[in-house]
């Protein structure tokens, strides 16, 4: 692609909220201000040796949006300058992020440990689909360092957590765990998506890989599907890139582009929508009919102290638990007026879920049990409206359930 010259990339080292503006932006040569989508499924070649060259790795252009693409790899460069790791790959979902990220860690006769806390459809390739492909997997409390310094063993290749998790908050001690991880030669893999890279940077506290679900804060309106694995340049290219070929877990271009512009605003996202939700936290931690509010920006948080020294800041996200169980959780949520019942997260709209019935559904019921995801359990994932409209919602609710 000729490209014209962005000299934004070649100044001093830029802070987060500027190279979410214009970190990894290639121009064509028609210098246009937003970034271009190049909608094409493959490249042409001026000679038989140029496309040689191209597929031998002697030319660094693109082959196949298959395996790389110019807006793709726009977003990947800018998730790299956000995240500071040297490569990363786009996904066509978080999901996929994940999965890339293990199976690409892993073979036969191989041992991963993952925490116990993790999104339902995490938690199923770590307990069900890796056995079947003859890779072993513990689940331990992801809190207890101690449980991790025991699942860990000579054959462990990869460790898997969420911090915070996914949907309590717990928040897990990253370079502890790295530290247990390294001992034993294993790959520490971190699903950021609920801290966000504006509130932890896992890379620097020992993680070796780190996944995001874009479709999340990245994109923040729900527009689309995506995902991305951050780490070396000497992983991704050796390890996840054949993967990546062989198995097509392709971003579409079109959605590298809406991230694209929903990465120029996460910074000024993020912040309002923690903002609003420690305010939420405090309401609804006072109210008779809580019996339980999780949010790390809190004192009372388990992990407080944790937080403090491993975050940048509290989160978009808080749980609560309501007393009258699933009962009062449904005409909790089936009472709102502004906050929408959905199970994404992220997202400009204040969305809540019931995690038991939708996103852990698949969870046994006693190891939802054990993870704290009661029936009366809900997640809220705080939006842009106006706080205080939001805390009348809540209010509101709130009686409804009291009313039961």
């Amino acid at each position: 692609m000729a490209a014209s010259d962005d000299k934004t990339t070649s100044r001093r080292p830029l802070r987060p909220a500027t190279e979410l503006v214009h970190g990894g932006t290639v121009r064509s040569q028609y210098g246009e201000t937003s970034e271009a989508i190049f909608l094409t499924q493959g490249f042409v070649y001026q000679t038989a040796e140029a496309a040689e060259a191209r597929f031998n790795g002697e030319d660094p252009g693109f082959v196949y949006s298959r395996y790389a693409n110019p807006t793709v790899a726009m977003f990947e460069n800018r998730m790299c300058a956000l995240e500071g790791a040297e490569a990363a790959i786009g996904t066509a979902s978080g999901m996929a992020a994940v999965n890339l990220a293990i199976m690409a860690s892993v073979k036969a006769g191989d041992h991963v440990v993952a925490a116990k806390a993790l999104f339902g459809s995490c938690r199923y390739i770590v307990e069900t689909l890796l056995p079947r492909f003859g890779v072993d997997s513990t689940l331990v409390d992801g809190t207890d360092l101690e449980q991790w310094r025991t699942a860990v063993r000579p054959n462990t290749r990869a460790v898997f957590l969420e911090s915070p998790t996914n949907p309590t908050l717990e928040v897990i001690d990253i370079a502890a765990v790295a530290e247990i991880a390294h001992a034993v030669g294993a790959r520490v893999i971190v699903d950021n998506v609920f801290a966000t890279p504006m509130f932890q940077s896992p890379l620097t506290l020992g993680a070796d890989v780190v996944v995001y679900s874009a479709t999340k804060h990245i994109d923040g309106q729900g527009r689309c599907l995506g995902g991305v694995v951050l780490s070396t340049r000497e992983w991704i290219d050796d390890q996840v890139m054949p993967f990546v070929k062989h198995t097509g877990p392709a971003m579409s271009p079109f959605n590298a582009w809406v991230l694209l512009k929903g990465l120029e605003t996460l910074t000024i996202r993020v912040e309002r929508q923690s903002s609003s939700a420690a305010r939420l936290a405090d309401f609804l931690a006072g109210q008779p009919e809580i019996s339980r509010l999780i949010y790390p920006g809190r004192p009372d948080h388990p992990q407080a102290a944790l937080i403090a020294r491993q975050m940048r800041g509290g989160s978009t996200m808080l749980a609560f638990e309501l007393k009258g169980g699933k009962p009062a959780a449904f005409a909790f949520t089936n009472a709102l007026e502004i906050i929408k019942l959905s199970n994404n997260l992220g997202d400009a709209k204040s969305l809540i879920t019931h995690p038991a019935t939708t996103t852990h559904r698949s969870v046994e019921e006693t190891a939802r049990a054990e993870l704290g995801i009661t029936d009366g359990l809900l997640r809220l994932s705080v939006g842009l409206e106006d706080p205080e409209d939001l805390l009348e919602d809540l209010a509101g609710a709130l009686s409804a359930a009291a009313a039961l």
